[in-house]
């Protein structure tokens, strides 16, 4: 044989074997592959569910806050999942096609994984440069909301496809719909198709149309995100359209179907809010997150047990919004009112404006800027609202705890106490008129203004009346005295509702004060204590000094000359202190007055701050008295004790 054949021949043999090792190890790796992935297959899927713990979640238990009896449950943080379980017979076929186009298109032509859809996820991702979409199916999802964490590794990730594959051999694929549908999430709190067409539409799902279903599909994708009541609203109606133009691509609906749907207005129902007390509640969350941490309070299932009572509660929120209603006319377009116990601190009601659930007003104003009427900013303890004439016994009660009386005498007249922020500060009084040599007890029940400046100026003295204000309760002077100057009497420095009704209560409590709280107890979800009230009184103004002050703002004959014999701050059967308050151009009004048993301040204003058309014990005096005439009836009937040692 020819050494070159001989050759070739032998070159030939050496080839065929070389491809004939390569196919082995090519076969064994193959081999082998399928093998591990059997191990895992078999290691994963071993712990797949029972396929109704579909429609169970994962036992977590929500916090509860409750009113100080424990029996109205005013919120519930994280609370359980608003479901409704529905048959698919029961959803209409392009709800299930929506959610099918937007979701998973390939759902009835794939074995639970497309990774044919992965791919195409993938190149889009990379194309516009950032993650929008994801390539899970129908079944990848049911299984990672079911039972996986939400933290990405790559173990979860070959869990999920793995249960999912053997999740679509086990089930029918409309067994797995009917779970999917009945299984996600759809924002406000909703899951499943029912709940969030009950939800968003108020009405059952055998009774959605197209467009809806369309839009209910475009929720899944993101439902925080593109809730119709946040600032996403025009994303979701566009991604609604687009879920509709590949339904015609499918051929799911025709092109009449496809405009007509396009062209439907989408009325979504006003969000349904499960909460009481909002204003208060939320003071409350606010409280909680920061001490506990959402998640915690989402999990742990805490017992709140709040200060506040529901039946006052029930009672200021009807009276704020009934009375303020009728000072609208008078250009006042808000109002609030807090009350605290002054014998423990506790807040009994909060009502942080005339209704929380209502619109803003003018139409198109911009919340926490130019509305007339916030309705969610809470003005009762975060408002920072000029008092008027309301801060005048904190300089008085100054005044008699440096030994003058009731009985001292001071001039009502025409005065120029100097220049004060580049001009005269030559103070009037409300009508304009003086009235002589008048008592202490007299100028402040007659809320008149010269005198009072005097008292201030002369007498109690500028920074220890800031000091006294501070003792009582009022967190927000906190600039040197010299900036309020002499109309800090007058109401020139900026507080809190919520301050003012607590400070209050120390002149009815005598001269303790217990800081405001808003929670007595709260339980762990076994019962157990995990925190408490435990405030206490301190001393803070002299015991004759508080009683005095209760004498003078109860002395209904020394405030007749202004405000008539029967005002609203006129109690025939019992003894209340009161004190009202107007700000410079009619900005805000006050009342605040108290018995030993009950503290209730109203304010009632403009969140712009833009002036009223009358005085403010004309406007807050009928919210104050219409709610404190009922509330009293739910307390004994106490007097204050007047045995006065001051001369």
């Amino acid at each position: 044989m020819p050494e070159r054949k001989y050759h070739r021949k032998i070159y030939q043999k050496n080839k065929a074997g070389r491809i004939f090792f390569f196919l082995k190890l090519i076969s064994f790796c193959f081999l082998f592959s399928v093998f591990c992935f059997l191990l895992l297959f078999v290691y994963y899927a071993k712990d797949l569910p029972r396929p109704e713990n579909f429609l169970e979640r994962p036992f977590t238990q929500s916090t509860r806050i409750y009113d100080k009896t424990g029996k109205i449950l005013l919120y519930e943080i994280y609370g359980e999942e608003k479901r409704k379980v529905v048959s698919l017979n029961e959803v209409p076929e392009y709800l299930k096609q929506a959610a099918i186009v937007a979701e998973d298109k390939n759902f009835y032509q794939h074995f639970g994984v497309d990774f044919k859809g992965i791919a195409r996820s993938i190149l889009i991702n990379l194309k516009i440069m950032e993650p929008a979409y994801g390539g899970s199916t129908i079944p990848q999802q049911l299984v990672r909301s079911s039972f996986l964490t939400r933290k990405k590794t790559a173990e979860r990730k070959i869990r999920e496809i793995i249960l999912a594959i053997e999740l679509d051999r086990r089930y029918s694929k409309d067994q797995i719909l009917e779970w999917y549908l009945n299984q996600i999430p759809f924002g406000q709190n909703a899951y499943g198709v029912e709940a969030a067409i009950q939800t968003y539409f108020k009405k059952p799902v055998s009774e959605v149309s197209l467009a809806e279903a369309a839009t209910l599909a475009a929720l899944i994708q993101a439902p925080s995100y593109l809730s119709p009541y946040r600032e996403n609203k025009e994303k979701l109606l566009s991604r609604k359209d687009y879920i509709l133009e590949e339904m015609k691509k499918e051929g799911y609906i025709t092109q009449e179907e496809l405009e007509t749907a396009k062209k439907k207005e989408i009325v979504f129902a006003k969000p349904f809010t499960p909460i009481k007390a909002p204003h208060f509640v939320l003071y409350v969350i606010d409280y909680l997150q920061k001490k506990y941490g959402e998640d915690f309070l989402k999990e742990e299932g805490l017992k709140v047990y709040t200060t506040l009572d529901w039946e006052l509660q029930e009672l200021a929120e009807k009276v704020v919004e009934e009375k303020a209603k009728n000072n609208e006319k008078y250009r006042a377009f808000n109002a609030a009112l807090a009350a605290v116990s002054p014998k423990t601190g506790e807040i009994l009601t909060i009502v942080g404006s005339k209704n929380y659930f209502a619109d803003p007003y003018p139409e198109g104003c911009n919340p926490g800027k130019d509305c007339l009427f916030d309705p969610e900013f809470n003005v009762a303890i975060q408002g920072l609202r000029q008092p008027g004439s309301a801060f005048k016994p904190f300089v008085y009660a100054t005044a008699f705890a440096k030994g003058f009386s009731d009985k001292t005498i001071v001039v009502d007249e025409e005065t120029n106490f100097g220049t004060w922020g580049g001009k005269p500060f030559i103070p009037r009084n409300y009508d304009g008129k003086f009235r002589g040599p008048v008592t202490l007890r007299e100028a402040l029940a007659q809320s008149l203004n010269v005198p009072s400046v005097k008292v201030l100026n002369s007498m109690a003295g500028l920074e220890d009346s800031i000091k006294t204000a501070k003792d009582l309760g009022i967190t927000t002077l906190n600039n040197q005295p010299s900036f309020y100057g002499l109309s800090l009497v007058l109401g020139g420095g900026e507080v809190k509702l919520i301050d003012m009704v607590s400070a209050y209560g120390v002149f009815a409590a005598e001269g303790f004060k217990i800081p405001p709280s808003f929670i007595s107890k709260i339980e762990d979800s076994e019962g157990n204590l995990i925190e408490e009230n435990k405030k206490t009184q301190v001393r803070v103004l002299e015991v004759q000094v508080a009683k005095l002050l209760n004498d003078v703002l109860s002395d209904n004959k020394a405030r007749t000359p202004i405000f008539g014999p029967r005002s609203n701050l006129y109690f025939e059967n019992y003894q209340v202190a009161a004190k009202t308050g107007t700000t410079q151009n009619y900005q805000d009004g006050w009342v605040v007055g108290y018995t030993p048993t009950i503290v209730t301040g109203v304010w009632v204003g403009n969140n712009n701050n833009s002036p009223m058309t009358k005085l403010g014990e004309a406007l807050a005096g009928p919210i104050w008295r219409a709610f404190l005439e009922k509330a009293l009836l739910k307390f004994p009937k106490e007097n204050f004790n007047n045995n006065l040692e001051i001369e």
